[in-house]
Parts: C-alpha cells; sequence; structure tokens
C-alpha cells in the first residue's frame, strides 16, 4: 500500500516539472526593437513547419538582417544594418505591422558570397523569418539569389547595382544602373571628360558596370584609356597608379568597394595627387567610407548616388537625427543606409496593404504598382514589374567636413531600366549580364 501511494506522489511529481520545463521552454525571445540587441528564435518555430506567422493581433513577427558585420565589407555594410534596426525600432514604436511588433534574426555574411547563401538559407528554413533585408555586393547578391528562389522567400536588396537582373524573389531598392552609372558618365560628358580610366574591385558590379561605360564612352566618340581590377581584399595599389600615370586620364571612373577604396585613395595622397590631378567619380563611396578614408584627402572628388546626408527634405531631417540619436552624434547617414531604412517601411507598407505577412500575400500586393514611401530622399514607388524602385538621381561633391553636397540633379524620380533597354547605344552594344 505504502508503495503504491509513494509511486503516485513520485508520479505526480514528475508531471508537474514537466509541465513547468514545457511552459518555460514555449516562452518566445523579446523583440530587437533598438539598440544593438540580437533577436533569438522564437521556440515556437521549429524547423520544417510553416513560416507565415498567425497575422491577428499580438505577438512579434520575425525578420532576418543578413551583412557583413566582419571583412572587408563591414566598413560599409554595419551603417547599413544599422538603418534597419532604426527603421524597425520606429516601426515597433508606432505599433508595429499588423498589430504584432517586429523581432529581428541577425546574420554576419563576413564579407564572403559562400557565407552570404549558407546564412540566407538558416535564416529562411531555421529561423523562419518572413523575409530578410540584406547584402551589398552583387557577388553577396547573386549567391543567395537561388536560395531566395528556391524556398519562394523574399530579399530587400538595398545597394546600388550594375543592373542586368530581375528576380521576383528580390526588391531591389537601391539604384538601377540608369539611375546611378549612365547619368554619371553624362555629367562627365557634360564637363568636357574625355579621357577614361576604368578601376574597379574585382567581381560582378565593377565589371558589367564597365561593360555599360565602355559602351556608352565609345557611343560618345570618347576614349576609354585603361581598366584595371584588384581583388577585394587588395591593399597595394602600386603598380595601377603606375598604369594610371602612363593612362594620362582625365578622370577615373571608380567601382572599388571596400577597403581597396581605403588604400587606393590614401596612396594616391601620399603621391600627392588630388582631384586637381585625377579626377574620380566614384559609385561606392558614400559619407561612411569618407569618413574611414579622410574628407581631406577626397575634398572635390565626385560621386553619384540618389540620396547624401545633405539632401534637403523634412524627412530626411528627421531621419539623419533619428539616425544618430540611436548610434552617435559622429555618426553619418549615406545612400545604401537610406535605401535600407526604406526598405523595411517599403515592406511594412506592402504588408499592411496585403494584410498578410506571406510572401505570396506581398508579392501581390508589390506587383499592384502602388506601393511607395515618403523616404528621405523623396518620394520612391516600387515598379510592379521589375521590383526596382523609381528614385531621383543626385551628382555630389566631397567636402572638407565629411558631407557630400548635390551639385546636379534631376527634375524628379527616374523609371528604373535595369536591362537599359530605353538606351539605343546600350541596345547595339548588346550589353549582358555576366554571372
Amino acid at each position: 500500500m505504502k508503495k503504491s501511494r509513494a509511486l503516485k506522489i513520485l508520479t505526480l511529481l514528475l508531471a508537474f516539472a514537466f509541465l513547468l520545463a514545457a511552459a518555460v521552454g514555449c516562452g518566445t525571445s523579446a523583440p530587437a526593437s533598438g539598440g544593438d540587441a540580437t533577436a533569438t528564435p522564437s521556440a515556437e518555430s521549429p524547423s520544417g513547419g510553416d513560416s507565415t506567422p498567425d497575422d491577428s493581433a499580438g505577438g512579434t513577427v520575425k525578420v532576418g538582417l543578413l551583412h557583413s558585420l566582419t571583412g572587408a565589407m563591414a566598413i560599409s555594410e554595419q551603417s547599413v544594418r544599422d538603418a534597419e534596426v532604426l527603421a524597425i525600432s520606429e516601426i515597433n514604436a508606432s505599433g508595429g505591422v499588423l498589430g504584432k511588433q517586429i523581432e529581428y534574426q541577425q546574420e554576419d555574411g563576413a564579407s564572403d558570397p559562400a557565407t552570404f547563401a549558407t546564412k540566407a538559407e538558416k535564416l529562411i528554413d531555421q529561423d523562419k523569418v518572413v523575409t530578410v533585408f540584406g547584402c551589398w555586393t552583387s557577388s553577396s547578391r547573386k549567391a543567395v539569389k537561388p536560395v531566395f528562389e528556391d524556398y519562394e522567400s523574399l530579399l530587400w536588396y538595398p545597394v546600388q547595382y550594375e543592373g542586368m537582373e530581375q528576380s521576383p524573389n528580390i526588391v531591389y531598392t537601391g539604384a538601377a544602373p540608369n539611375q546611378q552609372i549612365v547619368p554619371a558618365i553624362e555629367y562627365l560628358i557634360d564637363q568636357g571628360y574625355t579621357k577614361f580610366f576604368l578601376l574597379g574591385s574585382d567581381y560582378v558590379f565593377p565589371r558589367t558596370a564597365n561593360m555599360i561605360i565602355k559602351a556608352q564612352v565609345a557611343a560618345a566618340g570618347l576614349e576609354t584609356v585603361g581598366e584595371e581590377y584588384a581583388a577585394m581584399d587588395q591593399t597595394d595599389f602600386a603598380s595601377i597608379i603606375s598604369k594610371i600615370e602612363s593612362a594620362k586620364p582625365d578622370v577615373i571612373v571608380n567601382t572599388l568597394n571596400g577597403t581597396g577604396n581605403v588604400s587606393f585613395f590614401k596612396q594616391m595622397s601620399e603621391k600627392n595627387y588630388t582631384a586637381a590631378e585625377y579626377m574620380t567619380m566614384s559609385f561606392s563611396i558614400a559619407e561612411e567610407e569618407v569618413s574611414a578614408i579622410g574628407s581631406e584627402i577626397l575634398k572635390d572628388h565626385l560621386v553619384s548616388w540618389n540620396y547624401y546626408q545633405t539632401t534637403d527634405t523634412s524627412e530626411n531631417a528627421a531621419f539623419v537625427s533619428a539616425y544618430k540619436a540611436m548610434f552617435g552624434e559622429k555618426r553619418v547617414t549615406s545612400d545604401p543606409a537610406e535605401a535600407a531604412y526604406d526598405a523595411v517601411y517599403l515592406w511594412k507598407a506592402a504588408v499592411e496593404k496585403a494584410g498578410s505577412f506571406a510572401v505570396a500575400d506581398v508579392l501581390a500586393a508589390i506587383k499592384s504598382g502602388s506601393i511607395s514611401f515618403k523616404a528621405p530622399e523623396g518620394l520612391v514607388v516600387i515598379d510592379g514589374v521589375n521590383q526596382h524602385l523609381s528614385k531621383p538621381v543626385r551628382i555630389g561633391v566631397i567636402g572638407t567636413d565629411g558631407l557630400i553636397t548635390e551639385i546636379y540633379a534631376t527634375d524628379g524620380p527616374v523609371a528604373p531600366d535595369p536591362y537599359l533597354t530605353t538606351y539605343d547605344w546600350a541596345v547595339s552594344a548588346g550589353i549582358r549580364p555576366l554571372e
């Protein structure tokens, strides 16, 4: 009798312990709504289950942030990640999306395309995020593209790029080539430059961009006097600088990325070369890179973007103020950071139009062509066909204060033309995407 009673008591204690452990295990992680906290996967999102959350009000919804926080590209991508965190924090403070707070899961692409692909699959398949904001280089984007397409997930890509691409599973919030590269070369031609030297990092964006530029320069009856590429981690530019000196260009069109920009411009400065001797037009130097390289080195050099910290809109004043309040008064905003910030708000707008977090529903909302955001750069609208944005174009000059001042701008937003089908010289040249 005593043994039977003891057994019953033991059984009850074990059952109680099991229930207590289950209750603790089912708790969700707190939403990452500000600062540098990184959200952890929720216990109720096991691998292999449906990643679409309940659309009813309350709880959290998980998104992924995928950027290089280490390696050669960290110099540029940290600010992009920070802008996304700012947008998430603001949205959460205003009530979230469909009544849910946004939780983010952060992964480090480590400046390596293969790592980006691995981390993208982890975010989608294991962490069950409903969408991902990420990448910088075209190599990283191309590495993750088949992952998003295979899983029928959705990437928001925030950086200007070479075009020649259109994926149903990517929204491109940076500039297409007709919104950065082509107008920059048009500006240089209008300013009287005739001899172009092309310098870039050795991957798909610079090589495709230079294919476009060579066709545009040739169509104008002008000359490309040199074309050189550097490895992403290259630090010695002596040989390339020697080739520039021999070629005697009027202007260097620069598509270096990451730490390559730091090494190149510092070594040019060591030879006392300034914009007066060798003017450059850069496509991947924004305020963050100016801060790292030094404004005294980059003074008077040109850049082409869609946004600068100095852009004069009320939305930008609020964005800059909020960014500095969250990350420090010395921090600067930039075009890629602003495009990343826009991406989070555009996703929110698409989700709210769809009334759902499901990727198919969000894409259907995007295809309506009505998803827009009054961004710091001005009104941006997602093209429902190619999933690129209409954006204004701005040419800028770098000042000694480390900021970039607009010296030319289009009258309004420019419609995206990722394949340059509206340019006869590009069609005649038969420009094709590089893999």
